[in-house]
C-alpha cells in the first residue's frame, strides 16, 4: 500500500512536469513559427524633418528625406536614409545645406510599433563653399504603423563649424509616410 502511494505520487509529479514542458514547448513553437512566416521585404518612406540646433550660430534645421528599410524579421530592420537638410543661420551668415547618407539598425521593442534606431553615416555639404564632409551619428526613438512613422532623434555632426570650434548637434522630429514595396 505504501509503495502504491509512492508510485501514484511519482506518477502525478511526472505528469505535471510533462504537461508543463509540453505547454512551454508549444508556446515556443508558435512564437518561432510566427517569425518564420513573417513576410520579409522592403519598405520605402518619405519624410519631413524639423530640428532645434543646440549650437550657435545656427537657428533651426529643416529637411526632407527618403528611407529604404529591409525587414530582417518582425522585430529587426536595416535602413538607409538620404535626403537634404538645411541648417539655417540668421543675419548675413550663409546657411549650411547638406546631404545626409546614413545606414542604420531599427529594433522594435514594444508591441511591434515602438522602436529604437541607430544610424551612422556622412553629412556631405552642398551649399556655400563649405567642403568638409562630417561624420553623422543619429540615435533615436519612434513609433510606426503600416503607413505612418514619427520619430525623435539626436543628430551630431562632428566636423561642422560652430562659433567655438567644431561639432554641431540637433534634436530633430521626423514625420513620414511609408509603404511596402
Amino acid at each position: 500500500m505504501k509503495n502504491l502511494k509512492s508510485i501514484t505520487g511519482l506518477f502525478a509529479v511526472c505528469m505535471t512536469v510533462l504537461m508543463t514542458s509540453n505547454m512551454s514547448a508549444q508556446e515556443t513553437t508558435s512564437a518561432i513559427g510566427a517569425t518564420e512566416n513573417y513576410d520579409q521585404g522592403f519598405r520605402l518612406g518619405f519624410g519631413i524633418n524639423g530640428g532645434f540646433i543646440f549650437d550657435d550660430p545656427y537657428d533651426f534645421a529643416l529637411g526632407a528625406d527618403a528611407r529604404i528599410q529591409y525587414d530582417l524579421n518582425q522585430r529587426y530592420s536595416i535602413t538607409f536614409t538620404t535626403g537634404f537638410t538645411n541648417l539655417f543661420v540668421g543675419d548675413d551668415i550663409p546657411d549650411l545645406g547638406f546631404i545626409p547618407a546614413k545606414a542604420g539598425f531599427k529594433a522594435f521593442v514594444w508591441e511591434d510599433r515602438f522602436y529604437v534606431l541607430g544610424e551612422l553615416g556622412a553629412a556631405i555639404p552642398v551649399t556655400n563653399d563649405y567642403n568638409d564632409t562630417s561624420l553623422l551619428l543619429a540615435p533615436g526613438i519612434g513609433y510606426a504603423n503600416k503607413y505612418f512613422d514619427a520619430s525623435i532623434r539626436y543628430e551630431y555632426y562632428n566636423d561642422f563649424p560652430r562659433e567655438n570650434g567644431e561639432g554641431v548637434g540637433q534634436l530633430a522630429l521626423r514625420l513620414a509616410y511609408g509603404f511596402r514595396l
